[in-house]
């Protein structure tokens, strides 16, 4: 029996993980989880799994949630997620947080032992040299929940990290695919979010059509993997049922296959190195789907995929600098203050006015994160 604390718990990849829990009660149970401002699927969680522990984001939310049940402990804010993360009880965190709100909790939970199912992109693009070795010091495992890293993950299950000769990580091109770069100028939102493969975040499903999202996949495998940047390629895959792939130096190539179902890579993460069933899962029929698609991943049309290479490159604080901005820049979007292509615009601009600190400490990474996003505001006003 895993005992599981999950950050996120409302978002995409937490109410997946709920399902696992739910479908699969002999195997996990949920000890604590976060909830964001999201109070009413906060009862509906508690009702349902009887945590011991739940921080929200607001103190006053906290509260009232505590009279409501009072054998529950509630706390809130930051220091309530880190809580969350250490809770005594579990043995295993799953970050599923989005942005960099997820990177203290992170190494908050490798400290304490626990076992990291790291969904949180940023924990890894802004802090990887941090996290790593917090981890490698701890005798942690950072199991990848991404899609794309957990059939890496399996493709080298029983191989050796010498043989390998480079990574593929595929996409699926996000909802404006089959554009041109000439016909995003005037996309709206709700065409932005119109995923044609997945069902994800307002912000992750932003950052699939951007390719941000791919970039900053590229970051975390680069750390998940201690291969460099050379050797992690992106390709184009639009059915994406090829998960992603490895090469190895005798010219082999390992894939991954599997219908888009993003409950598959966490369930891995949960039970690794063995395997549960998921039923309710539709099997894949390569026969119906007939032919599978793979196209280069042009930087000219996705300069955000370019810009991800230049910081994974770059290290030192660019990678924080490049998300922050991004995190800006897309929450402006959503809220109608940006066009689509001014959030790439904000992240140039970010990172062609910081000045580089390399192998920063914890201290620099989170400066550079605040002056980042304060430098896309700054525009915005």
């Amino acid at each position: 029996m895993k005992t599981i604390s999950l950050l996120g718990a409302t978002g995409s990849i937490g109410v997946q993980t709920l399902d696992i829990i739910r479908k699969n009660p002999e195997s996990f149970t949920l000890s604590a989880f976060s909830a964001g401002r999201n109070v009413d699927a906060a009862r509906q969680i508690i009702n349902e799994f009887m945590p011991d522990f739940v921080s929200v984001v607001d103190k006053d939310d906290a509260e009232r949630l505590q009279s409501e049940y009072p054998n529950v402990q509630i706390m809130h804010g930051s220091q309530g997620l880190e809580l969350a993360a250490v809770y005594y009880k579990a043995d295993t965190l799953v970050n599923a947080v989005i942005g960099s709100v997820g990177l203290q909790p992170t190494l908050s939970a490798i400290d304490s032992g626990k076992t990291i199912a790291i969904a949180n992109k940023e924990t890894l693009v802004t802090a990887g040299h941090i996290v790593t070795a917090a981890a490698k010091k701890a005798g942690v495992e950072l199991l990848p929940v991404d899609s794309e890293h957990s059939a890496i993950f399996q493709c080298m299950q029983g191989e050796r990290n010498k043989n390998v000769s480079r990574i593929i990580l595929t996409a699926s091109g996000g909802s404006f695919r089959d554009k041109k770069r000439e016909e995003l100028a005037d996309v709206t939102v709700a065409e932005t979010l119109n995923h044609p493969n997945w069902s994800m975040g307002a912000k992750i499903t932003v950052d699939s059509a951007t390719m941000m999202n791919k970039g900053l996949e590229v970051i975390e495998a680069h750390w998940l993997f201690s291969l460099p940047y050379d050797q992690i390629d992106v390709i184009l895959h639009r059915e994406s049922i090829i998960h992603s792939m490895v090469e190895f130096h005798d010219r082999s190539v390992m894939a991954q296959l599997g219908s888009p179902d993003m409950r598959v890579p966490i369930q891995y993460a949960l039970t690794w190195p063995d395997r549960l069933p998921l039923p309710d899962t539709m099997p894949l029929d390569l026969v119906e789907i007939g032919r599978l698609h793979f196209e280069k991943a042009d930087f000219n049309r996705y300069r955000m995929l370019h810009f991800a290479y230049e910081a994974g490159r770059t290290a030192g604080t660019m990678p924080a600098v490049m998300n922050a901005a991004n995190e800006e820049a897309v929450a402006a979007f959503l809220d109608g203050k940006l066009t689509f292509l001014q959030i790439e615009e904000m992240v140039e601009r970010a990172m062609e006015q910081h000045n580089v600190i390399l192998s920063p400490e914890l201290g620099a990474i989170m400066e550079s994160d605040a002056e980042a996003r304060a430098f896309v505001r700054s525009f915005l006003s």
